[in-house]
């Protein structure tokens, strides 16, 4: 298994990219073909990792998965073995795969019952549960943990409609409970819920299954609950972190390149946040176009003080993008702080920067002060580790603008959220090779 990625800094590259479908929207769709016994059809799967085990964890169970093409699939769940649930084999799938905690709330709706493994996941910090734990305990769920087998086991046979105001916008936890709430008796209201085009994406194909959610893309749902669910299609949104790391990567690199299909409107401030790190950028129907830029400069806030970048619930600016953010101001003109509120170890991959030559100062494990070097100064490159999926993609657009060679280690984590990311960069020109 060749597990590192060899690039050759330093090249323009040019031409166009195709954004894969959404990988925090596909965790989600996938665990909603749970609700229905009837045939579900998705389309615009993501050929990565942590959504293909996903879909292996369900072929287990039981669910009938028939491969259309290389990005559609069917699904029927009208059998599940619930044995399957209490086995070493979903202990050690279910474990490993932080995307599996999103099969709960489908399960304990249309069955009214399920167990499931501690999760797993990246290492960005602490990523609570509780948001999907105190949801489902508020439908009625019960929960008890066997510190045994490590299993929490949960009875939600006989789930009611409540009111829930959600301690986090969490993306995934408000999912998690829609899903459990749309088969629940009588009517559920959440407030503070998140409001991401995944999960409005989710909503509205749970409203073409028979659902009655009302509210969608605010932050207050309403769910009647439904008896039963039916067989539907949906076709997964691009993946606006893939969006906006290739417009990171255009300018880093000094290269023309057009971005297909990308949703425009789905994208919320992303672009604007680019556009004030001097990246031009237009759309051209549904694609964005970046040209060649040798220079671009950070925006101040009006009073002339330092732009400050931060993450925050949507339609605020995503956490998944302030690594790419941190990254491409390296090499801008002007200062900018970077605030990463929601992960507390996100930033920790600024050492491997510093050694390539950007000067940042981490001021804390949430904030970074990066004095860009207006590409007077080239990063070079170094041998590292990839920490986590953003962090791995924002050192090898790093590595890719750097001069010189660079070997990125641990290519697993980036695979885990970017399909064939390296013969898509080569289309576009770029030197790299797995070794």
């Amino acid at each position: 298994m060749k597990n590192a990625f060899e690039i050759q800094g330093g090249k323009k590259l040019k031409g166009e990219i195709i954004p894969q479908g959404a990988k925090n929207e596909a965790l989600q769709i996938i665990s909603a073909v749970l609700l229905t016994g009837e045939k579900m059809t998705i389309s615009n799967i993501p050929d990565i990792q942590d959504v293909n085990k996903l879909i292996e964890l369900l072929g287990d169970m039981g669910v009938e998965v028939n491969r259309i093409s290389r990005d559609t699939a069917t699904f029927e769940a009208k059998e599940i073995d619930q044995d399957f649930f209490n086995s070493e084999a979903f202990k050690t799938k279910g474990g490993g795969l932080r995307g599996s905690i999103m099969i709960l709330g489908p399960l304990l709706a249309r069955f009214g019952s399920a167990s499931i493994p501690k999760p797993g996941g990246d290492k960005i910090g602490r990523r609570r549960l509780d948001t999907h734990f105190l949801g489902f305990e508020k439908l009625g769920a019960r929960f008890d943990f066997n510190p045994e087998n490590g299993f929490y086991n949960v009875d939600a046979s006989n789930l009611q409609g409540t009111y829930i105001l959600l301690d986090e916008a969490s993306v995934t936890g408000t999912a998690n409970i829609v899903m459990a709430a749309v088969l629940a008796k009588g009517t559920t209201t959440i407030y503070n819920a998140a409001c991401e085009p995944y999960l409005q994406q989710l909503c509205k194909m749970l409203n073409r299954m028979g659902a009655k959610i009302s509210g969608i893309g605010s932050n207050l749902l309403t769910i009647e609950g439904v008896t039963e669910l039916h067989g539907t299609e949906h076709r997964m949104l691009p993946d606006m972190i893939e969006i906006g790391s290739f417009i990171g990567l255009a300018a880093m690199t000094g290269s023309e390149i057009t971005i297909k299909d990308v949703h425009y409107d789905e994208l919320g401030m992303i672009p604007d946040v680019f556009k004030r790190l001097g990246i031009q950028l237009e759309r051209r129907g549904d694609d964005i176009y970046i040209p060649s830029q040798d220079h671009y400069e950070i925006d101040t806030f009006i009073d002339g003080s330092l732009l400050t970048v931060a993450d925050a619930p949507w339609p605020g600016f995503t956490p998944d993008l302030l690594s790419i953010v941190l990254v491409v101001a390296t090499q801008a003109k002007g200062s900018v702080l970077i605030h990463q509120k929601m992960f507390e170890s996100r930033l920790f991959f600024v050492d491997k920067l510093l050694d390539m030559g950007a000067n940042i100062i981490l001021c804390d494990p949430h904030r970074a002060t990066v004095i860009g070097l207006d590409k007077q100064i080239q990063l070079r490159g170094i041998s590292m580790t990839s920490p986590d999926i953003r962090a791995g993609v924002s050192l090898l657009i790093a590595a890719l603008s750097a001069q010189g060679q660079s070997t990125i280690y641990n290519i697993e984590q980036i695979e885990r959220g970017y399909q064939n990311i390296d013969e898509r960069l080569r289309a576009l020109g770029a030197d790299i090779k797995r070794v």
